[in-house]
């Protein structure tokens, strides 16, 4: 999963992604952003991709080789709202997790919220479902207090998959204190203001 990019040298990219089996890598993809470039569109954020690299000792960056792309957000992307809330998925990811640390429930729970997007559901379900199990799968989450409507919302999403998570049942008010609550949680773990979080709340 390409969590961020970064410009890198003339043509270069620095490239944040997310592997199933080694956690969070950081890796240069050399000429990528020239027109011929042979990642094409496999380095937009949050795309499902698989990634051919590799590592020299004591290195800290890895050297990206090639991009197949398996799965595109352009139809999200093209949305305002969910394009906010890929970034807010992107932006919580490279913050939480650690450099090379397999959490492999964590990728499952952003190809799930991916999928649940793309399948129609709606963005603030998804969002507060994916703060929810982020903060919990990072293991800081305390008991907070709630009013008991959000309580049984979280409870529920706490137990059941996004997809089957009843989402006929949710407000944009409903649960605006579980996700300020949340958001506040992982801003004094990270210790910065979340960049799309303001966003978010707007919309």
């Amino acid at each position: 999963m390409i969590l961020q990019t970064y410009p890198f040298q003339e043509a270069d990219l620095i490239v944040s992604f997310f592997t199933r089996d080694h956690g969070k890598l950081r890796g240069v993809a050399r000429r990528a952003r020239k027109p011929k470039s042979t990642f094409g569109s496999g380095l937009e954020w949050l795309s499902h991709a698989t990634v051919s690299y590799y590592q020299k000792e004591n290195r800290e960056l890895v050297s990206m080789n090639s991009c197949e792309l398996l799965h595109s957000q352009f139809a999200l992307a093209s949305n305002f709202e969910k394009s906010v809330a890929l970034d807010y998925l992107a932006e919580v990811s490279e913050q939480l997790l650690p450099p090379q640390e397999t959490n492999e429930r964590h990728f499952r729970l952003l190809l799930a919220v991916l999928e649940h997007l793309r399948a129609g559901g709606d963005v603030w379900t998804s969002v507060t479902y994916f703060a929810l199990w982020a903060v919990r799968l990072a293991g800081f989450l305390p008991d907070i207090p709630l009013r008991d409507e959000s309580r049984q919302i979280a409870r529920a999403m706490l137990l059941l998959p996004i997809a089957e998570f009843a989402a006929e049942t949710w407000s944009k008010d409903t649960a605006s204190d579980l996700r300020q609550k949340l958001h506040r949680l992982i801003e004094e773990h990270i210790e910065r203001r979340l960049r799309t979080a303001p966003m978010l709340e707007a919309l």
